[in-house]
């Protein structure tokens, strides 16, 4: 791809490893909170959890809800669907809880770092996130992934979600960069791989699951693969 010379990366789910740092953050807060006393299975809660925050996360980046729905909403629904007591007010401590502890998590997919600093010697890095603005730069600063990057921008800063055309036009206007000579790398086919193509970037989906294949992008299903692409 030697026409490139910006590479634009998603953070959740490409960088930084959602499922694995909430999972660890929600374990802790589960017996912290005497969920045990009410959930007779851990893995079941988990795996409920990130269903519905799918769902919610995926109404959120089409504008379908509002960001107080997201965060206290998925822990609503999901307490009472598990049944516990008070649950819209043990929930929304519990959200809070987690928005407190969960952007400290450190862990990132692998290669990661030797990934970036490969590429940061070769391209302009930049970010651009849907998550929230509050928890983003705690996640970028204890995972040390600050340095690597010219631009980062939440999406909040721009008033609407990934995919909509506006947030990849002001990451474009920011960098200076051309849409044909930028690279979008991320997970999410809707928010990252069609918001981007969209605006005439090109594309690779990042797909560690290998889930079944949506779109003619091209993909990845780990990021060391970018060492023999780019």
């Amino acid at each position: 791809m030697k026409f490139v010379k910006h590479i634009f990366f998603d953070l959740d789910h490409t960088l930084w490893d959602f499922e694995r740092n909430s999972t660890e953050a929600i374990l802790e807060l589960f017996h912290k909170n005497g969920l045990d006393q009410f959930v007779q299975s851990f893995d079941t809660f988990i795996a409920d959890y990130q269903q519905i925050n799918f769902a919610y996360w995926d109404k959120y980046n089409k504008g379908e809800i509002d960001k107080r729905t997201v965060r206290y909403g998925r822990f609503h629904e999901l307490f009472q669907k598990h049944k516990i007591e008070n649950p819209i007010s043990f929930a929304e401590d519990f959200a809070d809880q987690y928005v407190e502890i969960a952007p400290y998590k450190t862990h990132l997919f692998p290669d990661t770092h030797e990934v970036l600093s490969y590429l940061q010697n070769k391209y302009k890095l930049h970010l651009i996130t849907n998550g929230f603005k509050e928890v983003l730069d705690k996640k970028i600063k204890y995972t040390n992934l600050e340095p690597y990057f010219d631009l980062i921008l939440s999406a909040e800063d721009v008033g609407v979600n990934k995919p909509h055309p506006l947030v990849f036009e002001t990451a474009l206007t920011r960098t200076n960069a051309i849409a044909s000579e930028s690279l979008m790398i991320g997970d999410s086919y809707e928010a990252d791989i069609l918001g981007a193509k969209n605006v005439g970037m090109h594309t690779l989906h990042f797909n560690p699951k290998q889930e079944p294949k949506k779109t003619e992008s091209a993909e990845i299903h780990r990021l060391s693969e970018l060492f023999g692409i780019l």
